[in-house]
């Protein structure tokens, strides 16, 4: 059985737009290993240094309280492009494992805000409930991007990031680049055997998994 026909599931769809994810996680000793193997097989790499502020909704605990899971805001900005501007994006639910058992398969809006993302967001009825830093590798694979970084917490009185330390761990997230749809001539099983491919030319030195995140 062939890996899309393994990874098929029930079409999606309408114009719902998803990202199509796999996680994985190492530590510090690795990192040589698996970036010359992921280079190896990428079409360009760059450093990144990225700023990330998670909003929820204003009346986050009504929803909860009415059994309404809230949608949290979330902005990003690369720090490291001169003229970096800030990313919105927001995901729903991942879509079942049965229906995609492979890999994280979930709904996924973006846009690029001019000027002040916190201000923005507090339009929209959004309050801040954390901030941090990512800190490594961006590699460009086709329609995926490859993210290989550590989380830098925040220093609470500068506002500054806090180096990550050796023993934290690596994070990778294996990605469609940007939003993509499910269409007759591109269904998103498509992409779900891309991001697996990834998985397969990992293994021995990563393991790549689907997460309900």
């Amino acid at each position: 059985m062939s890996m899309r026909q393994a990874s098929r599931g029930k079409p999606s769809e309408g114009n719902t737009t998803y990202e199509i994810a796999l996680f994985g996680e190492f530590f510090s000793k690795d990192l040589p290993a698996i970036m010359n193997r992921i280079t190896l097989h990428s079409e360009s790499a760059h450093q990144m240094h990225t700023r990330e502020l998670v909003f929820e909704p204003f009346d986050v605990n009504m929803q909860r309280e009415r059994g309404v899971d809230p949608v949290l805001l979330r902005a990003k900005k690369e720090l490291l492009e001169p003229d970096g501007k800030w990313v919105l994006y927001s995901y729903l639910k991942p879509e079942s494992v049965r229906v995609h058992p492979d890999a994280t398969v979930r709904p996924w809006a973006t846009m690029q805000v001019q000027g002040d993302a916190l201000s923005f967001a507090s339009a929209l009825g959004y309050v801040r409930r954390s901030q941090l830093y990512k800190r490594g590798y961006v590699f460009r694979k086709g329609p995926l991007v490859i993210q290989m970084f550590q989380q830098e917490q925040v220093d609470p009185k500068t506002q500054k990031p806090i180096p990550a330390s050796q023993q934290t761990l690596w994070e990778v997230e294996v990605k469609t680049a940007t939003p993509v749809t499910s269409s007759k001539d591109s269904p998103l099983s498509q992409y779900v055997d891309n991001v697996l491919e990834v998985q397969l030319l990992m293994k021995g030195l990563l393991d790549l998994r689907r997460q309900d995140v």
